[in-house]
């Protein structure tokens, strides 16, 4: 970091997956928390401005699965080893904000940092093992019947390329402005476009063009939230950034992504930021 300096540094670095925090819970705490106040300390050090947007999850507020829009003033929790050490993310960047980044004292240090909560992200590319898309095309491309371990679970799915340009936008305000945009801000779909995990199934098998799926649902399995959904207002207002795919255009964009040849990907996902920035 010192030999490089850079001018920007997002961190979307992480132990991502639920389900694998139940198996490795404490490395789940070290990438997460501990790795993410290493890569703060270490921006600390350097003598020019810097500016940083680390990134975390929806998961990292006390989930209480009940018909709530989290907002960033919420708080903080996590049932899981993942959830959990997400929201400890959160206050390892706040206590840095406040001991070493604090806007009040910009002049002096040059440093800015904001947060990012970004809800279920889909998007080509993804093949992760307990994940939604891949478990559903990885399946799809076998002929197998699709396992959906709660069909009747809500989340907010949006398409990675919505909230990549909302990462991108929060740099470009924080480094202008500390003071206004160095906090936390809630990316995802607007309210009434939350969907099932039923429907989301339903919907990739419909642009796939063929499969099936079946209820997976197991009483012993690792607890995974059933309900969750965000706030996004404080980014439509502050950041004038808004969802520019509705949640069953951002679940056809990514099957038609897994049904291109492998050596057509590249050119399709160029294509698909395209058509995205065109929007």
């Amino acid at each position: 970091m010192t030999s490089f300096r850079p001018d920007y540094v997002f961190h979307l670095a992480a132990q991502p997956l639920v389900r694998r925090s139940y198996e490795i819970p404490a490395e789940t705490f070290e990438v997460n928390a501990v790795g993410t106040a290493n890569l703060l300390e270490a921006i600390n050090k350097l003598t020019g401005k810097c500016t940083a947007v680390v990134v975390t999850t929806d998961k990292v507020y006390e989930n209480k699965e009940q018909h709530i829009l989290y907002t960033e003033d919420d708080v903080l929790g996590g049932h899981d080893p993942y959830s959990a050490s997400k929201a400890c993310t959160e206050i390892v960047v706040n206590s840095f904000r406040n001991s070493f980044f604090n806007p009040k004292d910009f002049a002096k240090h040059h440093k800015a940092i904001a947060s990012a909560r970004a809800g279920n992200v889909i998007g080509g590319g993804d093949w992760s093992k307990d994940r939604i898309i891949p478990d559903i095309v990885r399946s799809l491309q076998e002929g197998s019947e699709i396992e959906v371990r709660n069909p009747a679970a809500v989340r907010p799915w949006q398409h990675v390329l919505e909230p990549l340009t909302g990462y991108l936008l929060l740099a470009g305000l924080l480094n202008d402005n500390a003071a206004d945009f160095a906090r936390a801000f809630n990316f995802g779909p607007y309210p009434e476009d939350h969907l099932t995990v039923k429907e989301l199934v339903t919907k990739a098998i419909q642009t796939w063009g063929n499969g099936s799926w079946k209820d997976a649902s197991n009483a012993g399995q690792p607890h995974e939230a059933t309900l969750l959904q965000l706030d996004i207002s404080l980014a439509v207002k502050q950041l004038q950034w808004k969802p520019k795919l509705t949640a069953t255009n951002a679940v056809n964009w990514t099957i038609e992504w897994y049904k291109q040849p492998v050596k057509e990907q590249a050119a399709f996902t160029f294509k698909q930021i395209d058509n995205y920035l065109a929007l």
